[in-house]
Order: C-alpha cells, then sequence, then structure tokens
C-alpha cells in the first residue's frame, strides 16, 4: 500500500534554506535578468531591484507570520485557505502552482540556452529544447529521492555558482573603481518613467519568486514554527544584498553611456561577456556552466515545490485523489512531482522555433503576474487571521498594507504596459488558468464540506505549534 504522508521530522534549517534559495537561483537571475531588464530601464536596474527588494520584505512578514502558525506543505494556499476561507486559498494556491510551473519552465529552458552555449564552446551545437528535455530525467529522479538529498544537491549548485559571480563582482568593482570610480547613476531615474520602472520590476519579482517555497516543506522539516521562518528571512536578506551587489557591477561593468547600454540590452549572456572583458576566456566558460547549474537547481526547486501544492491540494480532495500518492520509501509526492514536470514540457515544446531566452522572458512574466495575485491574497488574508486571532494590533498591520499597495501599482503597471504580443495576452492566460482550476476543483471537491476543510486548518495550526506541546 502506498504511504500517504510526507516524511515527516526529516528536514534541519540547512535543507530547508536549500529549497527556498534553489528556487530563486540568485545565479539564473543574474546571468540573464539584467540585460532583459535594460531594455526598459536602462541603467536604472539597480533602483529597481532596490525597491523590489523591499516590497518582498514587505510580503514576506506576512508569510513568515503564517510559518509561526501554521505548518502545512500547501504554503500560501494553506495560509489564505485558513483567513479568507477554501475559494481564496484555492485561487491564492492555484495561482502560486501556475508560478512554479511557469518559472519552472522558464529555467529549463534557460538552461537549455547556458548549457547549450557551454557545449558550443566544446564545439557541439544542440538545440536549446532538446537539452531541455533531456534535464527531465534527472529532475524527476532528483525530485523523487529523499527531499534531504535532493535540497542540499540544490545549494550546493547555487552555493558555488553564487560564489563565482561574487568573485566577478568584485574585480569589476576594483578595476571599475580604480579607473572610472563609482556612481550612483544605476540608483536614479534617468528619465525613465515610473511605470517603465515599476512595469521592469516585474522581473525582479522573477528573480524572488521562491522565497517563500520553504513554506512547503512545513510538514517535512523537524522545527517548521521556527526554521521556516529563518529560511524565508535568510533568502530574501541574502538574495537582495546579492541582487544589489551584482546588478550594480554589471550596469558599472558595461558602461554608463549609450553604446555600453546597446551592448548590455543586446547581450544573451552578460556575466559571461563581462567575465571575458574583466577575467578570462576560461573564467567566462565556467560562469556559462555555474549558470546552467543555477538554472537547473531552479527548475528541480519549482518542480518539488510545485509538487508539494498539488499534492496537498490534492489530498483536501481538490484535485484528482492520485495526486496524493507519495513514493513508498521516500515519502516524497512522486506523481504530482511528475504531472508538474510534465506540464513544463508541455508548454515550452510548442516553442523549440524561439530562442530560448524569448521562452524564459514568456514564462516568467506569466509566473510573475501570477505570484502576485498569489502575494495580494496572504497579505490580505494576513490582515484578516491575525487580526480575528487578536496575534496583531493596528501597528502590525501597516507592513501588509503597504505590501498590498505596492504589490496592485506593480501589477496594474504591468498589465497597463503590456501592449505587444505576446505579452498583452499574458494577464488572460493567467485569469484563464485560475479559471481552469475553478472547474477542475469543483468537479473533484464538491463532496468536500467546510467542516473538513476547518478539522485540516485546525490540524495543520497544531502542526505548526507542535514544538510548544
Amino acid at each position: 500500500m502506498a504511504k500517504s504522508g510526507l516524511k515527516k521530522d526529516n528536514l534541519t534549517i540547512i535543507e530547508t534554506i536549500a529549497l527556498s534559495i534553489a528556487v530563486i537561483a540568485p545565479t539564473a537571475a543574474m546571468s540573464l535578468n539584467i540585460s532583459i531588464m535594460a531594455k526598459t530601464s536602462g541603467f536604472s536596474s539597480p533602483l529597481v531591484f532596490l525597491f523590489s527588494t523591499v516590497v518582498v520584505g514587505l510580503v514576506a512578514y506576512s508569510i513568515i507570520e503564517f510559518n509561526k502558525h501554521i505548518a502545512s506543505s500547501g504554503s500560501l494556499y494553506t495560509f489564505t485557505k485558513a483567513s479568507l476561507g477554501k475559494k481564496m486559498g484555492f485561487t491564492s494556491g492555484w495561482a502560486l502552482l501556475l508560478a512554479y510551473i511557469t518559472l519552472g519552465a522558464g529555467c529549463l529552458a534557460g538552461f537549455g540556452n547556458f548549457f547549450g552555449s557551454f557545449l558550443a564552446i566544446l564545439g557541439l551545437n544542440i538545440n536549446w529544447l532538446i537539452i531541455s528535455l533531456v534535464v527531465i530525467i534527472p529532475t524527476i529522479l532528483l525530485g523523487t529521492v529523499d527531499a534531504k538529498i535532493c535540497n542540499r544537491i540544490m545549494l550546493a549548485f547555487e552555493s558555488i555558482s553564487i560564489f563565482l559571480i561574487l568573485i566577478l563582482a568584485v574585480v569589476i568593482l576594483f578595476k571599475v573603481g580604480s579607473t572610472k570610480g563609482f556612481s550612483l547613476m544605476p540608483f536614479k531615474t534617468n528619465g525613465v518613467s515610473m511605470s517603465a520602472l515599476a512595469s521592469t520590476s516585474v522581473f525582479c519579482f522573477l528573480s524572488f519568486i521562491g522565497f517563500e517555497s520553504a513554506s512547503s516543506l512545513g510538514e517535512e522539516t523537524k522545527n517548521p514554527k521556527k526554521f521556516i521562518p529563518i529560511a524565508i528571512i535568510s533568502a530574501v536578506f541574502i538574495t537582495g544584498l546579492f541582487y544589489l551587489l551584482s546588478s550594480y557591477s554589471q550596469v558599472i561593468g558595461f558602461g554608463l553611456d549609450a553604446t555600453s547600454l546597446k551592448a548590455l540590452t543586446s547581450s544573451s549572456l552578460p556575466v559571461a561577456d563581462l567575465a571575458d572583458k574583466y577575467m578570462s576566456k576560461g573564467y567566462a566558460t565556467v560562469l556559462i556552466l555555474s549558470a546552467s547549474l543555477s538554472f537547473f537547481s531552479c527548475a528541480l526547486g519549482s518542480a518539488t515545490a510545485g509538487a508539494r501544492m498539488l499534492f496537498t491540494m490534492s489530498r483536501e480532495g481538490l484535485m484528482p485523489k492520485s495526486l496524493s500518492k507519495v513514493h513508498p520509501k521516500f515519502n516524497t509526492p512522486q506523481i504530482a512531482l511528475i504531472t508538474v514536470t510534465a506540464i513544463m514540457v508541455a508548454i515550452i515544446t510548442p516553442l523549440f522555433h524561439k530562442d530560448a531566452i524569448e521562452v524564459f522572458g514568456y514564462y516568467g512574466t506569466i509566473g510573475s503576474l501570477a505570484i502576485l495575485i498569489s502575494y495580494i491574497f496572504t497579505s490580505v488574508g494576513s490582515i484578516v487571521y491575525f487580526t480575528k486571532k487578536k496575534i496583531w494590533g493596528a501597528g502590525h498591520l501597516v507592513i501588509p498594507v503597504l505590501a498590498i499597495i505596492a504589490l496592485f501599482y506593480v501589477l496594474y503597471a504591468n498589465i497597463a504596459s503590456a501592449t505587444e504580443f505576446p505579452f498583452n495576452i499574458f494577464p488572460y492566460v493567467v485569469i484563464g488558468w485560475i479559471a481552469v482550476g475553478f472547474v477542475i476543483s469543483s468537479i473533484f471537491g464538491e463532496n468536500v464540506t467546510n467542516e473538513e476543510v476547518e478539522k485540516t486548518i485546525e490540524d495543520e495550526i497544531v502542526n505548526g505549534l507542535k514544538i510548544e506541546s
């Protein structure tokens, strides 16, 4: 008989932090996003990252507070369900699931792009999609084994990659600072409109997607009430600083004139180009390989986090019951994992004729829009839940209110500025995804009563507070 639950008390704080860092994939973000962002923000990418880091920090406050009281593999879905009810909870979770799937799909394309570039250096020219499809096999295998092993592998990949980019950033800062001097220009608007900067921030939120993913380990972490908040705080703080340093070094590394900006926006491998310029071709090659590993760990982390979300929805009767089956040996949500990765493959395969970076941009944008919706629901839910429970006073409400205002503005700016195809249809893709989810959940969840939902929430709250008992 297949086991029905995830492996309890399996993960230490290291493995818990590992998932958030892996899904965020700072190296992958810094290997590609700056050149994409520069097309609309000019030299001001570091300024946009500074704003986005603050907003993500505001959102993280509510998620951290929820994790102190509720431990579940359902993450934001469970938090919103506990505060705003089953329907709103489902909307939040289903949007987050889309974010994980599209981010994972985009990272598969990113892996195909960077690893394909690495193979090209060795004289092998292979289409990015073939490389992306081949890596699905290790994604499923590693996602199926013990989460402790999987998370440590992802953390190892990302740690090495971050270290290599930090070395490059320090070299750039030293060489530019000692010759041309530092400039505050990247932290100014430089004539770019606020709406353009806000629409650019979608790629910053793309870079931060996954900071909350440690929440999906609520049933597998040894001390979820303590470890998961630490993991989230660490992920936001460490990656925020890394993004500011790396984005600034990249912008000044290319240069602060029109010709340099054109070179940045047209670069498909910006960190490799900078490494070639300031260090060596050999180091550039190493960075290309490390970036591909970061994209792989992001795809793997997105698949594992998304699988746990789907697993929880299935266990609660909102999805087919087969998705709640776990591996008989490792207690991982194997069927849900295969389903999530299959969807990733299904949505990138038709775009084989497109450039991999374009594919990454497409699905990254969709994922960012989806996660903004989930963050809004969670922030609103935190106000309702903690005020009703008399845990928060008036002072605590300031942070989630500021988060909601900022998130709505970013969401509006991105929808209003999306006039070119296919970006102008991406908001409708998100809406359509939510509509499809409602149909599926209505079919499978028609027999799920409110009493059963409330009982599940109570169990998750008890699980989250078990340390105190």
